[in-house]
């Protein structure tokens, strides 16, 4: 298969075979199948925009954030509050006065892919970005983005601070081939949780959807996708945070959305 199969390319929502926006097919009144990412990967290349990108690239706009929640069978195991609610962004040299080991961080911005990192002391954090696990300094891994601490976006237990570091820590330089993961959010939360979910491969694709992904419309309207795996459904979560809420609503719906005007 080669080079053809080393990415698939996402389908949008349109081309799921549904005609219903809320996710409900009106035939047999069952949420959409997610789109399976078995051989693509974000691998943060559209975050990394260097010293090319201006401030204006990199503004984030609380109310672009697309709100969700994410359910194993009947568990909520992952859940944005709506509109953004506890999630106040910090730029990085505050950020350090609010986070301490063992940590999730995350660093955002419009049109880019959420970046994750584990904090792991003395200003620095060890992340997935590029295809290897790296040590480097806060500032320098926000790239310039504002960020947040996220311990509580998954609903797992989290292993004690001193593991969450030894866990990251022991899989720096890693590289390529050597990776168990496809992004740096998968990477960080298997750090703090242990949990093989977020591993690539850690779950069997055996046709069951056991993972939904609800997104929040307006008017407590919701859009549901089901996923095999929760390495999947994150791989859509992360496309949704990318594009921002009202390309995702334009997606749902069919309609344009006007993006919010300037955030002061």
């Amino acid at each position: 298969m080669g080079n053809q199969v080393d990415k698939l390319s996402h389908l949008s929502y349109a081309e799921v075979p549904t005609a219903d926006p809320n996710g409900l097919d009106a035939e047999d009144d069952g949420p959409r199948i997610g789109v399976s990412y078995i051989f693509s990967t974000d691998d943060d290349e559209l975050e990394d925009n260097g010293d090319a990108a201006s401030d204006e690239d990199k503004r984030y706009d609380p109310r672009n954030e697309v709100d969700c929640a994410v359910f194993h069978r009947d568990e909520c195991v992952y859940e944005k509050p709506l509109g953004g609610a506890d999630l106040d962004t910090h730029p990085p040299e505050n950020l350090l006065n609010t986070c301490k080991p063992g940590d999730l961080l995350e660093f955002v911005a419009a049109g880019q892919y959420p970046h994750w990192a584990v904090y792991v002391g003395d200003f620095q954090v060890v992340h997935l970005h590029r295809a290897e696990v790296k040590n480097t300094f806060l500032a320098e891994a926000s790239q310039g983005r504002r960020g947040r601490v996220v311990n509580h976006l998954y609903k797992f237990k989290a292993l004690g601070p001193d593991v969450v570091v030894q866990n990251a820590m022991e899989q720096v330089g890693a590289k390529d081939r050597e990776l168990s993961w496809r992004n740096s959010e998968c990477f960080a939360a298997w750090c703090r949780f242990g949990r093989r979910e977020f591993k690539t491969g850690g779950e069997i694709r055996i046709g069951k959807q056991p993972y939904r992904l609800k997104v929040l419309l307006a008017d407590k309207q919701q859009h549901v996708l089901e996923f095999q795996s929760l390495e999947d459904l994150i791989m859509e979560k992360r496309r949704n945070d990318q594009i921002g809420r009202a390309a995702v609503l334009q997606e749902l719906t069919g309609r344009p959305v006007n993006p919010p005007g300037p955030f002061r």
